[in-house]
């Protein structure tokens, strides 16, 4: 992806007409994204341009598979001091990039639409998945404001879903993910285990054989 001029895309309709019930507080909203897609990919490119994906190192010393960035007040980090949110990106000591308009709306319209409407992330978590990549189920604990929703945005190759429960021990749904695909949970489903499945080859035209993968929180 080349950074390239957005246009100003904030008043933009998106479609949440065809939902999907994954339980209380969470719901799947098909391709609501996919028309906003080249203008999101092209803020992606920017805020890479600043602060580069990297492969983070988890607490037990193995490398991520997925490639990571961030964008908004704090980014999220792990190394072998464990998982934390940051002020500062780790490469290079600088405030993480802000979060651009056109992510904002899409997160607060998302979020609106699952039935949260007082949601104004401060972070976005960027992942990039190339094939074989995969991210094991855990749960999204590391935020203070756990009141707030997740919301996932999905562009790019197709991904399968792994949605559990509120225990690790819970069975696994898998549900396929496409391009443009937004996911919000909250609410009784806040920390519901998630994960996304290893990546099968593929090359979308706008990402070729990548996924990207936003995904809005509010940290603090």
């Amino acid at each position: 992806m080349e950074p390239s001029a957005t246009p100003d895309l904030t008043d933009s309709p998106l479609d949440f007409r065809e939902r999907l019930a994954l339980g209380p507080g969470a719901v799947l909203f098909c391709r609501a994204a996919a028309a906003l897609a080249p203008a999101l990919l092209s803020e992606i490119a920017k805020i890479a341009a600043r602060a580069p994906f990297r492969h983070f190192t988890i607490p037990g010393g193995r490398e991520m598979s997925v490639a990571m960035t961030s964008c908004g007040t704090w980014g999220w980090i792990s190394d072998a001091r464990g998982y934390r949110y940051s002020p500062l990106d780790p490469a290079s000591s600088q405030p993480w990039p802000p979060l651009p308009p056109l992510f904002l709306h899409l997160a607060r319209k998302s979020a609106e639409a699952a039935g949260f409407p007082e949601f104004l992330p401060d972070s976005c978590l960027i992942n990039r998945y190339a094939i074989g990549a995969r991210m094991g189920p855990h749960q999204d604990r590391d935020e203070h404001d756990l009141d707030a929703p997740i919301v996932s945005v999905s562009l790019g190759l197709a991904a399968v879903f792994l949605w559990g429960g509120g225990a690790r021990r819970d069975p696994l749904r898998r549900i396929p993910l496409g391009h443009g695909d937004v996911v919000v949970w909250g609410g009784p489903a806040r920390l519901h285990f998630h994960g996304i499945a290893p990546l099968k080859a593929g090359e979308p035209p706008l990402t070729g054989p990548f996924r990207y993968n936003l995904t809005f929180r509010r940290a603090r």
